[in-house]
């Protein structure tokens, strides 16, 4: 629950903090207005941490930047046609932005940048109300022209104009919606619900990169969760990832399975948890997120009712993983990111046989080998991929799964799996067998390996021997 004396306090604080004070004095001394403005007024009022300032101003740009040259250690154009001037004060990265009074032509997202005049005329054009607050300073006085505090209080998202036309004017404010109310725990209200719905179509006219950008903030919050059921209720979803509502497959009364959809929403939820309980001080893992997310859109493609009232999804691993990369690719994202989606899509169900019968060591190195760089984002992704009700059943899988990790540190510790590799290179092999580059080297390669995998470390002399009797008897 909001506290205002709390909340007003906080930004008195913040005020007070150098980098504030030094560029409200350094505008009051030219003769012109300076606020912070949006998300640092509503982070102070809700008791959030405050990290990027925002400031808005009646200065024009060149004016901006005469005035906080003397004060900032540097300065940068972010934008200077769009109003903004980046400047480094007090050892802190501030923007600043003439007030902006913009106009959309509701064919591209791209504004026809217009400066404003006042305060409150910048802050109705933004995207939700929570956001459309600013303090003033050094007055410090808090302006909040369209009910911004009341749905703080509310916990409410709503938009400072009719829903339709803001999201009419910039269709990616759509997509804000659903990552502000996961990073704040906001509900959105009703009507702005319903515009999401309508306009779920206009969403083609944002560029595939700034989707992307809005996703990935969505999965860095702390309950993407709760956006994604908002995404998938207005449909947005549909127009860049359809796979995720495709997972509500369709009810048979005599053929039963978990409900794929709110499985693949528990794995990551799961994943999160696993995430801050194993590696507490991290960055939250994006690919890692989307595999969860992911890791089972294979499903629809490959179910298969038998008789008897069984269903199956054979491979929907490896069909999965194809379809990831084809979204992340349409998506625009990193070549780093889809494979490491991808393999971790493939490799989510390797484990399952492993609590049926221990592995042999071999079979723990190829899963260790397999896995490569992916391996610690694997051992999460598996146990957050139990989400039975069945206590025993789960159970006696966190067991397997504890039981897999020991073996590894200790076959890790014993024989450096992380850089697992044939104990004679392509040189030596060479050299043995009386050949040249080529196809057989890479055979021979691929025999050592497999050696390696399977008995361990055997020790050069007796690889030697191994590989030069396999030769032979090729030959």
């Amino acid at each position: 629950m909001l506290n205002m004396a709390e909340g007003i306090a906080r930004l008195g604080a913040l005020a007070e903090s150098p980098v504030v004070s030094t560029l409200a004095d350094a505008f009051a001394a030219a003769g012109h207005d300076l606020a912070i403005v949006g998300g640092p007024v509503r982070d102070a009022l809700l008791g959030r941490a405050v990290n990027d300032l925002d400031f808005t101003t009646d200065a024009l740009p060149d004016r901006i930047l005469r005035i906080v040259k003397p004060i900032s250690t540097a300065q940068w154009d972010i934008g200077r046609a769009f109003g903004t001037i980046g400047a480094k004060v007090a050892g802190e990265q501030v923007e600043i932005t003439t007030y902006r009074a913009d106009s959309y032509d509701g064919v591209t997202r791209k504004p026809t940048v217009e400066f404003g005049d006042t305060l409150e005329g910048d802050l109705v054009r933004r995207d939700f109300t929570v956001n459309s607050m600013a303090l003033r300073v050094p007055g410090r006085t808090l302006v909040d022209p369209t009910g911004g505090v009341e749905d703080l209080v509310a916990q409410r998202l709503r938009t400072p104009a009719d829903p339709s036309v803001s999201f009419g004017d910039d269709p990616l404010r759509m997509l804000r919606a659903a990552r502000f109310s996961s990073q704040l725990g906001f509900e959105v209200d009703f009507a702005t619900v319903e515009a999401m719905a309508s306009l779920r179509a206009t969403l083609s006219i944002v560029s595939p990169e700034r989707i992307q950008g809005e996703l990935v903030r969505l999965l860095q919050t702390d309950d993407p969760v709760r956006g994604i059921r908002l995404l998938v209720e207005t449909g947005l979803i549909d127009q860049f990832l359809p796979e995720i509502p495709a997972l509500k497959l369709e009810v048979d009364e005599h053929h039963h399975h978990k409900d794929v959809y709110e499985h693949s929403l528990t794995v990551l939820k799961q994943t999160i948890d696993l995430e801050a309980s194993r590696n507490p001080d991290a960055a939250p893992d994006v690919p890692l997120r989307i595999a969860a997310l992911l890791h089972d859109i294979g499903k629809p493609a490959t179910r298969k009712l038998e008789p008897g009232g069984g269903v199956t999804f054979y491979h929907h691993d490896i069909k999965g993983a194809r379809l990831a990369r084809k979204r992340l690719q349409a998506l625009r994202f990193d070549s780093d990111t889809m494979s490491s989606v991808t393999r971790l899509i493939e490799l989510h169900l390797r484990f399952f046989g492993y609590s049926e019968g221990a592995w042999t060591d071999s079979a723990v190195r190829r899963y260790v080998r397999d896995a490569g760089d992916e391996l610690e984002r694997l051992h999460i992704l598996t146990r957050a991929d139990v989400t039975t009700r069945n206590a025993k059943k789960a159970g006696r899988l966190a067991r397997a799964y504890d039981d897999i990790e020991r073996r590894i540190a200790e076959l890790s510790a014993d024989e450096e799996l992380a850089a697992i590799r044939p104990e004679l290179d392509g040189n030596r092999i060479q050299e043995l067998l009386g050949i040249g580059p080529g196809r057989e080297v890479g055979e021979a390669y691929r025999f050592l390996l497999d050696l390696r995998l399977d008995e361990g470390i055997v020790g050069e002399d007796e690889a030697a021997r191994r590989l030069v009797d396999w030769w032979a008897a090729r030959a």
